[in-house]
């Protein structure tokens, strides 16, 4: 298997669901997670962690599924590509659907052709074109979580390894 690595970003979660966040986290990875959890200014009353992983391509995926379960956290994963596999980024915002897409290596959002020729197929307006674009590239999410992002900045970061 290829072995990959990214980031988890647990925007915000309440103070009682932190732990079971980390059990999530901890079997995917398949060892112990223990996070370094700080205040969330952004949303008052509510904690933001982050951790650099490493494990199999795919491990992204399992990781969003994963936290999925608990639909009041705010979280962004990003797993580097590796070879046989594109880059991806998935997020999550509470209320939403998840929201993932292939990443390039600088991080820019990739469209498939196939998506593209569904987003022109299904706009009838420019103006349907622009909203379905800009919905494929994230905009909407990403103008949720950069509150939550910025006030991330400066925040220790910890490495996970996937055991085997």
């Amino acid at each position: 298997m290829t072995v990959t690595r990214g980031v988890i970003f647990v925007h915000s979660a309440p103070a009682a669901v932190c732990p079971h966040v980390e059990w999530a986290i901890s079997g995917v990875i398949g060892d112990r997670v223990s996070l370094t959890w700080t205040p969330q200014p952004a949303l008052p009353g509510t904690l933001r962690a982050e951790v650099c992983w490493r494990g199999d391509a795919g491990t992204g995926g399992r990781l969003a599924t994963a936290l999925r379960a608990w639909p009041m956290v705010r979280f962004e994963i990003t797993e580097d590509a590796s070879p046989g596999s594109d880059g991806e980024r998935i997020c999550h915002v509470p209320g939403r659907a998840i929201w993932r897409a292939a990443v390039s290596a600088n991080g820019d959002v990739m469209l498939g052709e196939d998506q593209l020729r569904s987003i022109l197929g299904q706009a009838s307006t420019l103006d349907g074109l622009r909203h379905a674009l800009s919905s494929a590239i994230g905009v909407d999410v990403d103008a949720e979580l950069e509150p939550f992002r910025s006030a991330g900045e400066g925040a220790a970061v910890t490495w996970l390894h996937q055991v085997g």
